[in-house]
């Protein structure tokens, strides 16, 4: 009886226990995804709206999969999701995830250390973020991992040899990151990676089929174990012997010689330890050196600018609240761009009455010169105490970029106002006055577009997009380019406003307080180099667009739900492509159909790095796309006279 009920006992114990561990478990769940939430600072689309602490089961949160026993969570995927913010270093409590899918946000900072503790993790893909750092070497803990894919984010440092240890890796994309160094095909860190066949390192990777290294700054020699590997999957690299494209010979010097200065100091450090008497001398002499420096170049400062007294080119010294840092701004950088007063200016929009559009950071003015001349008005939404010297600067270098730009498709910036009471800073742009491109396609009461009208206008965004991308140095990308933003003249010609570019003036965090490292601003100059190499998402929303002007339909309705997803299903099957045309064209033309549908794909790949160039996009909507007027004609039952103003 006493075996008995001490065997009940036991049986009561261990249930309790059963129950009890689960609860706990998922409780390190909550407070690790509560920890991930709290680490993201913007969420535009409110993809994170549902994660409620108060909630003990996190499985109905937005993006989370559990398991369907003990509500563990084992995925979390948030691709595409527009998600601002830092990778929290508690998501390595998620014990028992096994994908981590977080590609296509704004997500900054390292990859935390402690990624390694999952060692449940099959899938992680955080490409297409802002990561910066190097690879952990920790990464190589995770003996289940089957995928990794890094690429397009801001890894630098060397390929961590400890990847040898996953050997059931069969997919490694690191392409478009800085990474340097060699390929690691042996391993000199302390971990045992021989296979029966002698190899050590990344060649113990025999499941790995695909692999990606392009577009990095790797040198020496490809490991032999990896000539199967594509050639493509290695050009951009400063190899020996890939038999591909490398980088120009610059660019691989200065990763070289960057690599040797690393190498060198790595070798000095392992072969001797140096003396503290030593490092104290080199410390003082590097703060007598630096104190001497400062000193020539204030008396340097103070010789120029007494010498440039009678100069009429003015400086302005600007010392930043936060960095205590001094900045230089030139205030004839603007001198080739004509300045308009705020007063012209509110003459013009009727006293600044005359709204077209709005957002929390700008406000956009329609008025009308005394020229006659119809202008649109961008007013940004700043207080002089947000307007730093960092902001300034940022601004000019804006306008004198917008100001460069001249093409029959591109709105031309008109000029720019500037002014201190009351403080203000606009943006005067040509406005075409035939309203949007949107407006003509989705308002019930809007005008039709022919076919052939369609079609100019396509070719026209194409070769602006062309310019903008191919013959501007360095590329310019449109920051929001959408059927919104391309407004269109009197005879239906487009002209592409980028009117959304200085909404990021305005809304990225620490904007105000940059830094300066190595002569350039790492907040504010880096942005708009990320911008300006953007151009990967504007062949994509080029593809959009094209469907809006073949189907009538807009990027998001309550009939198709989000356009393109609807279309993939029609742009498998060339025989589908009918069903995408607008139902109230009568004379679309089923060649041309053929041709965008097919360029709508290249553009809409989900691969940006597989986008082509808008070189090449417009270069086959050229040759492929007949706009003259006996091909409308024999095409359509339209008239010559509609023909003729499609074709003007």
């Amino acid at each position: 009886m006493a075996r008995l009920l001490g065997v009940s006992l036991l049986v009561a114990g261990l249930g309790c226990v059963l129950l009890v561990a689960p609860s706990e478990s998922v409780a390190d769940d909550v407070s690790a995804l509560l920890a991930f939430k709290k680490a993201i600072f913007e969420d535009p689309l409110s993809k994170l709206s549902d994660w409620n602490p108060k909630d003990e089961d996190p499985c109905a949160w937005t993006g989370v999969g559990c398991t369907p026993l003990d509500s563990r969570v084992v995925t979390l995927e948030l691709a595409n999701s527009s998600l601002k913010g830092f990778l929290a270093l508690e998501i390595e409590s998620l014990s028992s995830l096994q994908k981590l899918i977080l590609d296509h946000n704004t997500l900054m900072g390292s990859i935390p250390k402690g990624i390694g503790k999952l060692t449940n993790l099959i899938v992680l893909n955080l490409s297409t973020n802002q990561l910066d750092g190097p690879i952990p070497s920790e990464i190589g803990d995770m003996p289940k991992i089957s995928k990794i894919d890094l690429r397009a984010n801001r890894l630098d440092g060397a390929i961590p040899p400890e990847l040898g240890k996953l050997t059931s890796l069969t997919e490694l994309r690191l392409n478009n990151n800085s990474l340097t160094g060699t390929i690691p095909e042996s391993n000199d860190s302390t971990m045992v990676s021989t296979n029966s066949d002698g190899q050590i390192g990344l060649c113990r990777l025999t499941q790995l089929t695909d692999m990606d290294l392009s577009y990095n700054y790797l040198v020496g020699d490809v490991p032999t174990c990896f000539k199967q590997i594509q050639r493509l999957s290695m050009v951009g690299n400063c190899f020996e012997n890939n038999g591909t494209t490398n980088r120009p010979d610059n660019q691989c010097e200065n990763s070289q010689k960057g690599n040797e200065n690393t190498s060198v100091g790595g070798n000095q450090q392992k072969s001797f330890q140096q003396p503290l008497w030593l490092l104290i001398l080199e410390v003082i002499t590097a703060i007598s050196l630096l104190t001497v420096l400062t000193l020539c170049t204030i008396a340097g400062l103070r010789r120029c600018k007494s010498r440039s007294s009678g100069n009429s080119a003015t400086w302005t010294r600007a010392i930043s609240w936060k960095e205590n840092t001094v900045i230089s701004i030139d205030d004839d950088l603007l001198a080739n761009v004509p300045k308009i007063s705020r007063q012209e200016l509110a003459e013009a929009c009727e006293d600044f009455s005359n709204i077209i559009g709005s957002s929390h950071d700008t406000v956009v003015y329609k008025g009308t010169m005394k020229d006659g001349s119809e202008i649109a008005v961008v007013s940004l939404s700043a207080s002089v105490h947000y307007w730093t010297s960092y902001v300034e600067l940022y601004f000019q270098k804006e306008v004198v970029e917008m100001a460069r730009l001249n093409h029959e498709n591109v709105a031309k910036m008109m000029g720019y106002s500037k002014e201190s009471d009351p403080f203000s800073r606009m943006l005067v742009f040509q406005y075409p006055p035939n309203g949007t491109l949107y407006e003509h396609l989705h308002d019930v009461e809007g005008c039709q577009l022919s076919w052939p009208r369609r079609m100019k206008i396509a070719l026209s965004i194409a070769r602006a997009l062309r310019y903008l991308h191919t013959e501007m140095q360095p590329p310019f990308a449109v920051a929001a380019l959408t059927s919104s933003s391309v407004y269109l003249t009197e005879d239906f010609s487009p002209k592409i406003i980028d009117f959304e570019r200085w909404r990021a003036l305005l809304t990225k965090p620490g904007l105000s307080s940059g830094t300066i490292v190595n002569g350039s601003f790492n907040n504010i100059m880096d942005s708009r180099h990320r911008r300006f190499m953007d151009v990967q998402a504007n062949t994509f929303a080029f593809g959009v667009i094209l469907l809006e002007l073949i189907s009538g339909r807009a990027p998001v309705s309550k009939d198709t739900g989000d356009l393109v997803d609807w279309a993939r299903k029609h742009l498998d099957q060339a025989e589908e492509f009918s069903k995408l045309v607008d139902p109230k064209l009568r004379n679309a033309n089923h060649e041309n159909l053929g041709i965008v549908c097919n360029v709508v794909n290249l553009c809409i790949d989900a691969e940006p790095c597989r986008r082509p160039s808008m070189n090449m996009i417009a270069a086959i909507l050229e040759e492929g796309i007949d706009t003259s007027a006996a091909t409308v004609l024999r095409d359509s039952s339209l008239a010559w006279a509609e023909a003729e103003i499609a074709m003007s």
